[in-house]
Formats: structure tokens, sequence, C-alpha cells
């Protein structure tokens, strides 16, 4: 689809904590989203710091859902930035620019899809089951950010602490499916090192995976080269050439 021109503004029209972490609805009506896909965000008042409050750069944020003429993110606040956006309020108004970037292809016929999602990188893989299905595999660092995983159906769930789910990594779920499944396809979302060990053991299982690459962003469309990202047709930009990727061109 065609990404509307322009900076617009969008209210906040609904709110929730999710564990560690806030579910904002912005209102953007007439928009049609693909999971995977996008937004640069910024909050209208308040969005700076420092000597004369210096505006900070917007924030990539992957959208969680996308309907009635809402758009959904999952924040969690991890600096300055998300900290403003996990505040907003009923009613106050955000800076939106997208969706932007490639989102995720279904898998083909005959091919289950196995989601495996790390932290605040789920929301692509939510909006790709409520899509097409498939079954999520998560992981968060406590207990109480697992509480996310409420946001799909039947989610399997490893922590780092061990005192929800499995006691491991998400991707010991996914060695469990990987060896005793064979008309599967991996989409995943979460940190580098998640994804780098999704795409190894997809490598060695051979099997398709599609990976929706995490990187820090100053425009998301493409002009600062700020995201790039090295693959064997060379660098591209995580932002208008992904953010998906497939697993077996990524160096």
């Amino acid at each position: 689809m065609t990404t509307p021109f322009g900076r617009r503004v969008g209210a906040v029209l609904s709110r929730r904590v999710v564990g560690r972490y806030v579910v904002l609805g912005i209102g953007d009506p007439g928009v049609v989203v693909e999971p995977g896909q996008f937004y640069m965000l910024a909050a209208v008042t308040g969005w700076g710091g420092g000597a004369g409050e210096r505006p900070y750069l917007p924030r990539a944020i992957s959208v969680l859902h996308a309907r009635n003429g809402e758009v959904g993110f999952l924040l969690e606040d991890v600096g300055p930035g998300t900290q403003r956006l996990c505040e907003l309020g009923l009613g106050e108004e955000v800076y939106l620019v997208g969706p932007l970037g490639n989102g995720f292809t279904p898998p083909l016929a005959g091919r289950e899809a196995i989601l495996v999602g790390g932290g605040v990188g789920i929301p692509p893989l939510a909006m790709f089951q409520e899509r097409w299905g498939g079954q999520a595999l998560l992981g968060f660092r406590t207990a109480q950010h697992a509480q996310a995983a409420s946001v799909f159906a039947d989610p399997e769930i490893a922590t780092d602490d061990g005192f929800a789910g499995h006691h491991g990594h998400v991707t010991d779920l996914l060695d469990d499916f990987l060896e005793h499944g064979e008309d599967v396809a991996v989409f995943a979302c979460g940190p580098p090192a998640m994804l780098k060990a999704v795409q190894s053991r997809a490598a060695r299982h051979r099997i398709p995976a599609q990976l929706a690459l995490e990187a820090p962003m100053a425009c998301g469309y493409g002009a600062c080269f700020g995201c790039v990202v090295e693959t064997v047709d060379g660098y591209k930009r995580v932002c208008v050439d992904g953010p998906v990727f497939d697993a077996a061109v990524l160096v």
C-alpha cells in the first residue's frame, strides 16, 4: 500500500498497562497496515530534553494491531523518548509517520507458521497471528514482562527468571518444534542475538525463515542511512528494504 504522505497527528484513543509494557491505541483512520510494518512516533508536546529542551528524534515502533481506525503499539520505557510515549494519556496527540517498511509474507499453503518473539519485538507477530494464524513462542526477561503474551492466542512462553513458562531461552522452545516438524516456516522478531540464533537453526533444518530486524532509525524512510544491515547483495536499509528480510540473505 502507499503510505500517506507527510507527518500527521493522531490522538491517543486507548491506553492500558500490560505487565512492564504500555499498549497505546492511536487514531489513524483509513490506513492499511501489514504485519511487520512500523511507524515513527513522537509526542506533540513534551518531546525534548537537555539544554533548551532540544527535540528528540522520533521513535520507530512496530504495529501491534490496526482496526476500527485505531493503530496499536506496545511500548516499554527504556529511555527518554519511550518514557514520554508511555506517559501519554487519553486525548494527547502524537505525530505519526507510517506505516513504513515491508512486512511479512504469509507462509506457503501447507506450512505451519512458527512465530518466535522476544520482548518488545512481539507486536508484529501478534498482528501476524491475528491475520494468518500460527503458533507463538515468546521469550521475556521476567514473569512481569511475560504478561504481554496475553495479546496472543495459546502462546508458549520462556523467561530468563523462570517464574513463567520455560526457564531458559525461547530458542529452546523452537528447537522442540524443529526437531518434530518438517512443514513449518519461522517468522521472528526480537533482539539481534535471538534473531541470529533463529537464523542458524532455520539454516540447519533447511526451513524458510523471515526475520523482522530492530534497528535505531533517525528518519524511517531511507534518507539517513543510519539503519543499514549487511546482506549477500550488499548493504540494505532496514527501514525501506526491510524491516523483514529472508533469513538466508542476512550476513
